[in-house]
């Protein structure tokens, strides 16, 4: 059975217990002897003389959703009939770039049906978006189905707190056992491994569908710029000579697309030249897909004799490629303003000189209806709509 994950929002949910309960007949006995050269550790399971209990009053403070001292903390859960049945909370350590999942719980009832898999997902997909180089959590040694479940997950342990507790943690068997998860490494490609080519009508309903794949809830829930893509192709300033895709193996795993934009000042038009989306399908991002699309196409624009590049862009990728604020032309967006999103490049150097006023990119780029972007999206396989943390609010 399928269930939805929802955001879980601080200002309803905070102070929420969870009723963290199990019983265990087993327990990882942690033993830890001081030698001559250091110290030996070993950690075995062992069974108990009887069956142990753990729930929420066994402890003095519960486990709580957005505990006050859990400053970034983010919860997910599921719901049936308007109750909680299971919850992952998320808060990360910005001093060690670590995401830590503070909360999992999935009501008995609901446990084996996937659902906890579901939650590391999400955990594991937000330090992606926010490329976090670990997720980490802590359990107790004798929680031994939570280690077991973690271990399948692909957590490793990576250390203890033999007085977590209290100070005699080790003779209870109750010792604080840390998990950590790490990302795939991503390899960087090079441009032999990839075919950067103009697209044909073949590739219209890949390039959408990586599209949709490489925005889905970054910006807003679900995205448009599948559609963008679509309409793009039948507007009047796109650019397919300048355009190109990224294709692996058969598979399309980027793409960039050019349309004609204007920078007016008064009665003096100046075109220039615009790009959006550049998007690279999740598994590939972060091996230089994007950055091979973009210098190849900007080559292709300079010799085409095209003067310069403004865009609407992400402020943490683009100026390392070249990019600049446009108040570094005397350029600002239609409404008069100027940000950190908004930059531009010359494609050959000067060539900006002489171009001030106002940046209008085609009509398109405001014109997508939402019942339009709904009614398209169909045509593609359902993606969930969900909220993540920090992106947009």
């Amino acid at each position: 059975m399928n269930y939805d994950i929802v955001h879980l929002p601080e200002e309803k949910w905070k102070g929420t217990i969870i009723p963290i309960k199990y019983e265990t007949n087993e327990y990882y006995d942690v033993f830890v002897d001081k030698t001559e050269k250091g110290y030996r550790i070993e950690i075995e399971k062992r069974e108990f003389a009887q069956p142990v209990t753990h729930s929420p009053e066994d402890y003095d403070f519960p486990d709580k959703l957005y505990a006050d001292y859990r400053e970034n903390a983010y919860a997910w859960g599921v719901l049936v009939n308007d109750q909680l049945v299971a919850a992952i909370e998320t808060d990360p350590e910005l001093w060690s770039n670590r995401l830590r999942i503070t909360e999992l719980w999935v009501a008995e009832e609901y446990q084996k049906q996937g659902i906890g898999h579901a939650l590391i997902e999400m955990a594991k997909e937000q330090a992606r978006r926010e490329r976090r180089r670990a997720v980490i959590l802590e359990t107790q040694s004798c929680n031994v189905n939570a280690i077991d479940f973690y271990q399948h997950e692909g957590f490793t342990l990576i250390g203890m707190d033999t007085c977590c507790y209290q100070n005699n943690d080790l003779q209870r068997k109750e010792v604080r056992l840390e998990f950590g998860w790490f990302p795939e490494a991503k390899k960087r490609l090079n441009r032999e491994d990839i075919e950067i080519r103009m697209e044909t009508q073949d590739d219209w309903y890949h390039v959408e569908l990586m599209a949709q794949h490489a925005f889905w809830n970054k910006h807003h829930l679900g995205c448009d710029e599948h559609y963008l893509v679509h309409k793009l192709r039948q507007d009047k300033d796109y650019l397919p000579e300048l355009s190109r895709i990224a294709v692996k193996d058969g598979t399309v795993i980027g793409c960039i697309m050019y349309s004609r934009a204007r920078v007016i000042d008064g009665e003096d038009a100046h075109e220039i030249i615009t790009f959006g989306p550049l998007c690279v399908e999740p598994k590939w991002q972060g091996c230089e897909v994007g950055e091979m699309l973009l210098m190849e196409t900007m080559n292709i624009a300079a010799n085409a004799g095209y003067k310069g590049i403004v865009i609407f862009g992400e402020p943490d990728y683009y100026p390392r490629l070249g990019f600049k604020t446009c108040d570094n032309f005397n350029i600002t967006t239609a409404d008069g303003k100027n940000f950190d999103a908004f930059m531009g490049i010359e494609l050959v150097e000067g060539s900006m000189k002489g171009i001030k006023g106002r940046f209008y990119e085609s009509e398109v780029f405001q014109n997508l209806p939402k019942e339009e972007v709904e009614a398209y999206s169909k045509n593609f396989p359902p993606l969930k709509k969900l909220r993540f943390p920090g992106q947009w609010d």
